[in-house]
């Protein structure tokens, strides 16, 4: 039996492009997506930060933010993560401000250091962001400044954030980020639906080495996995295939627009079977509910995070709505 109640289960949401659709398409779908999950009890919905990637449409995502909070009514709605180094922390404190004055106690800012896309692009984005990248302790805490009702005396003032609740989350796929999420008092949210190896690293220095802090008195964990959950093993696994061919796509920087899903072949299951797929497949639950009921119970109890976050890249809007709502089955059980 795991000695966890009430588990919180949350989405992180890629805005995947499917071909032969567009942006308009994608968003419309993240918001119904959003509504649904509200429904069925999930207690967030992010929105990561991608750039350059034409599978993946959440590049602006504070806008994006404002479209989903705007659309429901209770569920929190924030960056998984806002990558502060493409960013000034004054602007990234002025739209959070704006958008927790807009839906106030639902918004969460996720700050993350990778570039969210090529060093190519990384550069368009903003050419000093190497400099950034090392200063993103420091720009972190000027963040929480201006946040801060004690900033009114400052000289440079996000007026439009101050005292405004918005809760910050340090986002990481590393051992670095866990210490300073650790450091700062502040809840840590790891991508271990793609970076699974430094997990259990990654948690074990987050919560050894955690300092309480004025938001935090005890370590916050969230975990990140990949669920395709479906009426039958087979069936989840067919639905799958398009999230293989979007990681080979990955893997061979050769990215497309996602696929309609196909019958499991040998080929696609032999590919799976590799030790670079089966590295970033670890966490990568797909199946029927009793499968993945079984895959995150022994999850939770070997990491013993706090609340999960599932992310799922699933051609038909109405399987990933399904899938979705299998997980929240499964979680109501476990819980």
């Amino acid at each position: 039996m795991l000695n966890k109640k009430n588990i919180p289960y949350s989405v992180l949401e890629l805005a995947s492009v499917a071909i032969n659709t567009t942006p308009h398409d994608v968003f419309k779908n993240s918001l119904d997506l959003a509504q649904h999950v509200e429904e069925f009890g999930y207690t967030r919905f992010w929105l990561a930060e991608h750039h350059n990637m034409i599978s993946i449409a959440s590049s602006a995502t504070a806008v994006l933010i404002g479209h989903i909070a705007g659309g429901t009514q209770n569920i929190r709605v924030g960056s998984g993560g806002i990558m502060l180094p493409n960013h000034s922390p004054l602007i990234v404190a002025e739209q959070f401000g704006t958008l927790g004055s807009l839906h106030p106690g639902r918004i969460d800012l996720g700050l993350g250091r990778a570039p969210g896309t090529d060093q190519v692009t990384a550069h368009a984005i903003r050419a000093d962001r190497m400099q950034s990248v090392y200063q993103f302790p420091q720009e972190v805490e000027q963040i929480k400044q201006y946040f801060s009702a004690s900033n009114k005396g400052a000289k440079v003032r996000a007026t439009v954030a101050e005292g405004v609740e918005v809760p910050i989350y340090i986002l990481g796929s590393s051992t670095d980020s866990a210490k300073l999420a650790a450091a700062m008092g502040l809840p840590y949210a790891f991508a271990s639906h793609f970076a699974p190896v430094q997990l259990f690293e990654a948690l074990s220095i987050y919560y050894n080495n955690f300092q309480p802090s004025k938001v935090l008195q005890k370590p916050y964990s969230i975990a990140c996995i990949n669920v395709i959950a479906a009426d039958t093993d087979y069936e989840a696994e067919k639905i799958s295939t398009s999230l293989v061919r979007l990681m080979v796509g990955v893997m061979t920087n050769n990215m497309d627009y996602m696929q309609p899903p196909e019958e499991p072949t040998s080929e696609i299951r032999e590919l799976i079977q590799e030790p670079a797929f089966q590295r970033m497949f670890k966490y990568a639950f797909i199946g029927s509910k009793e499968t993945v009921k079984a895959k995150t119970q022994k999850f939770l109890k070997e990491t013993g995070v706090n609340e999960l976050m599932v992310v799922s890249h699933i051609y038909h809007h109405n399987d990933r709505i399904k899938s979705y709502k299998l997980f929240s089955e499964i979680m109501n059980e476990i819980s």
